[in-house]
């Protein structure tokens, strides 16, 4: 009978949270990226989840695998300013954020601002950067805002980040920083296609007969709508006993015999965001344990490290957090 009640409670709930904009805008997204991106619907619908959810989303995948064109074709769905800054090894940290530039005329310095101040900047090969230019973004990417010579200066929004890199094994790359993994709410891995796929990309790009693939795609979304749609993501509705579900699942990465390092209150903050949002996108306003499963991998795999002995025997976070899941019984 109290379940009967709580249904009851979501349903009245639900009709007075209108999603009926949220879900034409992802649809329009989806329908946009559809037109050049072929077999990628999990990797595009990450993209959205996190942009709902105010987050940055680092892309991984080997070389030729859509990573940056997913990337530039979905900023450009958005009416927004984007920015593309290429990572080398020979790249400053001024060459991110900008600098202080002395005026002759004035005999004042000026601040120069870098790419990094924009709406949506995609950071390619985000891997191939020493620590130093990495640690750059730190601020900027936590607390929307650069200090440069004890002046602070703010992004406007909407700010998002999507940074793509190779595999760690390949050859001139860095490992990036645990501190600065953590500020990214997903990470997002693209495998090759499908051989059904690969022929509908090779009929794709037969069909474009040249044309860019940008030339396909419209911006679909404002600032001021994704922020209507941003604020309709709070209030969605997660029972108590889900958020102790979260945080009982992130508590057991901390001391689980596998891991070398666990989960922090941030990847916790993570997982409640991302499942809001993928509440919202699938149409409803309250939260399903099935929401809070769909986001633990994307949202905690690259916040934990494995023990060096079980990584040596092959082990993966992915497969942790599925131990994990298993192991914490599932509220209904």
């Amino acid at each position: 009978m109290e379940n009967q009640t709580n249904d009851n409670e979501n349903l009245d709930f639900q009709n007075r949270i209108p999603l009926e904009d949220l879900k034409n805008s992802v649809s329009q997204l989806k329908a946009q990226l559809s037109q050049v991106i072929v077999g990628q619907e999990t990797f595009v619908e990450l993209l959205i989840a996190g942009l709902l959810s105010n987050g940055h989303v680092l892309i991984e995948g080997v070389p030729g695998v859509a990573k940056t064109v997913t990337a530039k074709l979905f900023a450009r769905c958005l009416q927004t300013d984007f920015s593309r800054i290429q990572f080398t090894p020979d790249l400053m940290p001024s060459d991110v954020l900008g600098t202080s530039v002395f005026n002759a005329k004035s005999a004042e310095f000026e601040f120069k601002a870098g790419p990094i101040f924009s709406n949506i900047i995609l950071i390619d090969e985000i891997n191939r950067a020493p620590a130093k230019t990495q640690a750059a973004l730190f601020e900027v990417m936590e607390e929307r805002q650069v200090t440069i010579d004890g002046k602070r200066y703010e992004m406007k929004p909407p700010f998002m980040v999507l940074a793509t890199q190779n595999p760690i094994e390949q050859e001139g790359t860095y490992a990036l920083p645990e501190a600065q993994l953590d500020r990214f709410i997903f990470k997002i891995e693209v495998p090759y296609p499908s051989l059904e796929d690969e022929i509908r990309i090779l009929q794709s790009h037969h069909e474009r007969k040249g044309r860019l693939p940008e030339s396909e795609i419209e911006a679909v979304l404002s600032p001021k709508k994704l922020e209507e749609l941003r604020i309709q993501i709070h209030e969605i509705v997660i029972e108590e006993k889900l958020l102790s579900y979260i945080a009982e699942i992130v508590h057991k990465t901390r001391n689980h015999p596998h891991l070398y390092l666990g989960a922090s209150p941030r990847a916790s903050i993570a997982v409640m965001r991302a499942s809001k949002a993928f509440a919202a996108i699938d149409g409803r306003d309250f939260v399903k344990p099935e929401d809070i499963q769909k986001a633990l991998v994307p949202v905690m795999g690259h916040r934990l490290i494995i023990s060096p002995d079980r990584e040596m025997e092959g082990m993966t976070s992915a497969s942790v957090i599925e131990m994990i899941r298993q192991s914490v019984e599932i509220p209904r």
